[in-house]
């Protein structure tokens, strides 16, 4: 038997018990994620908010698919590989919320926009939406949407007039069609993403420029959605598996957290601390805010205080009565359950600790 041959006998399929696979590996609750699914849309449909998932949280096409299917319009991916891997499984509306700049990533969107209907992209700067028209000319035109920093201090135009008139360059150009507006903003700031966005389509109002998309984004905050009329369509990625961060900042708890990442005990050096098989590698570094690396489930006060490649260190001296033993097994929260997503090939599925299905990560490592 050859090593690719032996290692696929090795992986998990249908029928599996949790209990037998190999750790550290991440696993999907299937009800859990349904349920975020379900909620969410129940929630945009109430709302008449058309709905765009960010798949770089899963990079998975057939949870795109599970999304689409519940309602959703469309989907956001960050960059060219990512929206390709989409382009190619059948998704036609696809938003790619990033700056795209140079010859190499130009022609891959140049041929992504001509084989589907629904591609669109944002741009934050003259220099941008120059390199992009002049790209385009003579192409099929391209479809751009000016990113607008309403406070979340990442990319994005500073004020309304700066967003307008990018707009209005947008607009002018033969090879670009100009989509409307987009933006990250911080949570929990839906005034200030209304003003921006009211602001500015009453500038581009008085030179006859319709903006057609008002798209808002981001999972923490996404039950204030509503707060911002003005929006025709709100973005969320983490919403679908859920993480540590998610349940601090309200928008879920741990119990609708639906990855874990299991690990084993494989040291107790002392009696208070224990190392665990999932390092960064396993594990992401994020800390958000945080002053540990994740949640672990059966043992809420251990404190995993730091990670290197393969191991995890666990503080467990905060533990009243029984501790965790080498060789045992724990479900870890990860804080940034995306960040997971990029650092397996694949992801398990599961109902009642038992595998439902196991799906790779087709997007995962395309990060340009």
């Amino acid at each position: 038997m050859d090593t690719k041959t032996h290692f696929a006998a090795n992986l998990p399929k249908p029928g599996d018990s949790l209990a037998s696979l190999s750790t550290p590996i991440p696993v999907i609750d299937e009800d859990r994620l349904a349920a975020n699914i379900r909620r969410v849309q129940s929630y945009m449909d109430e709302h008449h908010l058309a709905f765009r998932p960010h798949i770089k949280t899963h990079k998975i096409p057939a949870l795109a698919r599970q999304q689409v299917e519940a309602g959703a319009r469309g989907i956001n991916c960050q960059k060219i590989s990512e929206a390709e891997v989409f382009a190619a499984q059948g998704f036609e509306d696809i938003l790619i919320t990033y700056n795209i700049l140079g010859d190499a990533k130009l022609q891959r969107l140049a041929n992504l926009n001509d084989r589907i209907s629904g591609i669109k992209v944002v741009a934050d700067s003259i220099v941008t939406v120059t390199s992009l028209a002049a790209y385009f000319t003579g192409r099929k035109p391209l479809t751009v949407l000016v990113e607008c920093d309403t406070g979340g201090g990442r990319c994005g135009v500073q004020t309304p007039d700066e967003a307008a008139a990018l707009a209005r360059g947008i607009a002018a150009s033969r090879s670009l069609v100009f989509g409307g507006l987009m933006t990250y903003p911080k949570p929990d700031t839906e005034e200030a993403v209304e003003h921006f966005f009211i602001a500015t389509m009453a500038y581009l109002a008085i030179d006859g420029i319709d903006c057609r998309i008002r798209s808002n984004g981001g999972t923490p905050s996404l039950f204030r959605a509503h707060l911002v009329p003005s929006a025709t369509e709100h973005r969320a990625g983490t919403y679908i598996y859920n993480d540590r961060a998610m349940a601090r900042a309200g928008h879920c708890t741990l119990d609708d957290c639906a990855m874990h990442v299991l690990a084993t005990v494989v040291s107790r050096p002392t009696p208070d601390r224990v190392i665990l098989d999932a390092g960064s590698k396993a594990l992401t570094s994020d800390l958000l805010g945080f002053s540990d690396y994740g949640h672990i489930v059966e043992f809420p006060d251990a404190v995993i205080t730091s990670l290197s490649e393969e191991h995890a260190v666990v503080d467990i001296s905060g533990i009243d009565g029984i501790r965790p033993e080498i060789g045992e097994r724990v479900r870890i929260i990860p804080n940034h359950t995306c960040v997971i997503s990029n650092l397996f090939d694949r992801m398990t599925f599961h109902r009642d600790g038992i595998v439902t299905r196991v799906e790779d990560v087709a997007a995962r490592g395309l990060v340009w």
